[in-house]
């Protein structure tokens, strides 16, 4: 039978409770508790989509899966598919897209994550951000994220054997902030290879404690070897924030304002 419709997931969860978001066998990913929630609620089998791989201990507040449905999907779909997901995992709303070739990788226009560091020992931040008692030049830390927005090949902070074409990324937002006692990194770009944003952050955490800045970061950039930037953060300090699509595209199914 051919399918009904395709639909996207937007979806949450604490990354720390799997080995990462796309299918690896049998090993525990956000993807495969998706498709065996799906295939569970459906009776055969149903394979997903992701818009944006995360590594292992990543967390999302908001991913974007696509599949599509051998079935319409009733009224108490969200109810049924939450309490068959792990804990860990949430859907937070169903969309259709304007095209049923409409896919939530290809056809996002951006995506946004934030890395979360804290300074002062909390056990309660434990496993939601990166501890990092350091001396740090903040000022370094600005002039290095406007850095960033100044190029294009990101080669540096590419991990070796990555299966892309390309190394080129369009950064359009890249700051740090103060948000109470914690220092984040918000960077936002149409697309990120495989272990950057984690590369981005250890490299520049490593130049600032060193009193360097956006010179020296400037020198890795042109270097074009991973091997000059750092990716020794943990993943659970980063959180996927946000995936934009073009305006009008995507359809809430259901009523966001109701509860499960």
């Amino acid at each position: 039978m051919a399918p009904h419709a395709r639909y996207f997931l937007e979806v949450s969860y604490n990354g720390t409770a799997f080995h990462g978001s796309q299918l690896q066998g049998e090993t525990p990913t956000v993807q495969k508790a998706l498709n065996d929630a799906l295939t569970m609620l459906f009776r055969q089998q149903v394979e997903t989509f992701g818009a944006s791989r995360t590594d292992e201990g990543v967390h999302a507040h908001s991913n974007f899966y696509h599949f599509d449905a051998p079935a319409s999907l009733p009224s108490s779909f969200q109810y049924q598919l939450n309490a068959v997901l792990p804990d860990a995992l949430a859907l937070r709303a169903v969309h259709r897209p304007f095209s049923a070739d409409f896919t939530a990788r290809f056809a996002a226009v951006s995506r946004r994550y934030r890395y979360r560091i804290y300074r002062r020992k909390n056990p309660f931040l434990r496993g939601r951000a990166y501890f990092f008692p350091y001396r740090l030049r903040e000022d370094a830390l600005h002039s290095m994220a406007e850095v960033l927005l100044q190029n294009k090949d990101f080669t540096s902070f590419a991990k070796r054997n990555a299966q892309t074409k390309t190394n080129l990324c369009t950064i359009t937002a890249a700051r740090w902030e103060l948000v109470g006692e914690e220092l984040h990194f918000i960077v936002e770009a149409n697309r990120f290879l495989r272990g950057m944003v984690r590369g981005l952050v250890g490299t520049q955490l490593i130049l600032a404690r060193r009193g360097q800045g956006a010179p020296e970061l400037q020198e890795i950039i042109d270097a074009m070897d991973c091997t000059k930037a750092r990716f020794d953060v943990p993943g659970f300090g980063l959180y996927l924030e946000e995936i934009k699509y073009p305006e009008g595209t995507l359809e809430p199914v259901f009523d966001t304002r109701r509860r499960d």
